[in-house]
């Protein structure tokens, strides 16, 4: 027994600390996750607020900037009749891969929802219902980048096409497609700015928001 028993004592001491050693870290977990979701609150509130300006306007850049590269791959093909491989836009002529590269189409598509999805609770009034139609849109269209996307990766194709297919892709040449998706994506977005930006309509900016344009005097 005296052997035995600093044996049993050491077991149970270490026994009655192993739920309060779980707790303190449960509770250091639960620390961190408060201080992730406040850090969190704090970058919304910031993009919303005094950068929702520059955030607005670097995050309408890259989507008219992406359309515009739909635009030129259709002028390619319709007005100088250049063969669809040929017809990559500008930027994938020299970069091939950003045509044919379905992980680029869906990170693009991702990038965009989260950008309409972060810079939405800076709208107010009919600003914001303009800017929730670009939003429905690009839902939709980033649910179609990914359906492609895992079709590339497994090697099955709906409805046994040869190539990655996305559903109104069965009705539609994807070409034509994804320029008129990027189309009603872009312009009701560009009307919800300009909307925002004035603060004597409807669709007049947030109170903590500076991107309203000032009236002439």
């Amino acid at each position: 027994m005296v052997v035995v028993v600093p044996w049993i004592v050491r077991d149970a001491v270490m026994a009655a600390r192993k739920p309060n050693g779980d707790l303190r870290m449960s509770a250091g977990a639960r620390a961190q996750r408060t201080k992730t979701r406040a850090s969190a609150k704090e970058l919304t509130a910031a993009l919303n607020g005094r950068h929702h300006k520059t955030g607005m306007r670097l995050f309408a850049f890259l989507v008219i900037a992406h359309w515009a590269e739909h635009v030129a791959q259709a002028v390619q093909i319709y007005v100088w009749g250049w063969s669809l491989p040929e017809a990559r836009g500008v930027l994938g002529i020299p970069f091939p891969w950003l045509v044919t590269s379905e992980w680029m189409h869906y990170g693009y598509a991702l990038f965009m929802l989260v950008g309409f999805i972060l810079l939405r609770p800076g709208f107010t009034g009919i600003s914001r219902t303009w800017w929730n139609v670009a939003l429905g849109v690009q839902i939709w269209h980033h649910f179609e980048h990914l359906l492609l996307l895992l079709q590339a990766q497994t090697g099955i194709h709906l409805a046994g096409k040869e190539a990655p297919t996305s559903i109104i892709q069965l009705i539609a040449p994807r070409v034509e497609l994804h320029l008129f998706y990027n189309a009603v994506v872009t312009l009701p977005m560009v009307i919800a700015m300009v909307l925002h930006s004035r603060p004597t309509s409807a669709g007049a900016q947030a109170p903590t928001c500076t991107c309203a344009v000032p009236e002439p005097v």
